[in-house]
């Protein structure tokens, strides 16, 4: 499973846009498309932005938005085990 000190990283097959509040994401490699909502589009930027340590993304999102730290680690956390699942991210090599 998936914590807050794991790092990830964007495959070089994955391509990602934002169009309006949605982050659309192709996998080259299979041609699928994804989405994501407002929300996981906020937390793939800040994992982006914070070269994919959960953890500094977590901290990030706290300060942007009103809810507990844990219902967020266990959001952040489910969001990347679903990417990582999908082929989208993976998991940083130490």
């Amino acid at each position: 499973m998936t914590t807050l000190q794991v790092k990830v990283t964007v495959p070089k097959d994955i391509l990602f846009n934002q169009v309006a509040n949605e982050m659309v994401l192709l996998n080259l490699a299979t041609g699928k498309y994804f989405s994501l909502d407002d929300v996981g589009t906020r937390m793939w930027n800040r994992i982006i932005e914070h070269d994919g340590d959960l953890g500094r993304a977590h901290q990030a999102l706290l300060r942007e938005y009103q809810v507990e730290a844990r219902q967020l680690e266990q959001d952040l956390i489910e969001l990347a085990d679903k990417l990582i699942g999908g082929g989208l991210l993976q998991v940083a090599e130490a």
